[in-house]
């Protein structure tokens, strides 16, 4: 329900960026890059590392670099950060899902779990190195709940 109150503007339709922070960034490199295969097309070093997800960004963080404020009055933006492990989900067709897992395997990846929801839609769930939840679900997963 939204606040009466307030003045009208329309609710966001997309999101644009999602961020995790990990304290190894070679560590997450490899991880997001070289084993999801994920467009790597931004990085500075010890500070983050975005990545490309179609009309999306991945942006992968350093904690610790993130937290200062960036010392650049062109780019006012706020310090920033989180601590422990996060969670991201990628949406996939149950076929590439199915091809992830082995392709994850094969690198050595443990899988946390993979099954099938009740509404059918598949997910599989491994951890990135920093141990981020990183979950590859069938797009249509919460279809049922939204309405």
């Amino acid at each position: 329900m939204t606040d009466k109150s307030l003045p009208d503007a329309p609710a966001p339709q997309a999101l644009l960026e999602a961020a995790l922070y990990v304290d190894d960034l070679d560590g997450a490199r490899q991880f997001y890059r070289d084993h999801l295969g994920l467009q790597l097309f931004q990085e500075v070093s010890g500070r983050h590392m975005f990545f490309a997800l179609g009309p999306s960004v991945l942006l992968i963080f350093n904690p610790t670099a993130t937290a200062q404020p960036p010392g650049n009055p062109q780019m006012p933006v706020p310090p920033h950060g989180a601590r422990g492990p996060g969670h991201v989900c990628f949406a996939m067709e149950r076929d590439e899902i199915a091809a992830m897992e082995t392709r994850l395997q094969a690198a050595g990846i443990e899988k946390d779990t993979s099954f099938d929801w009740p509404n059918g839609a598949r997910s599989l769930y491994v951890r990135d190195p920093a141990g981020n939840s990183v979950e590859f679900a069938e797009p249509w997963l919460w279809d049922e709940m939204k309405g």
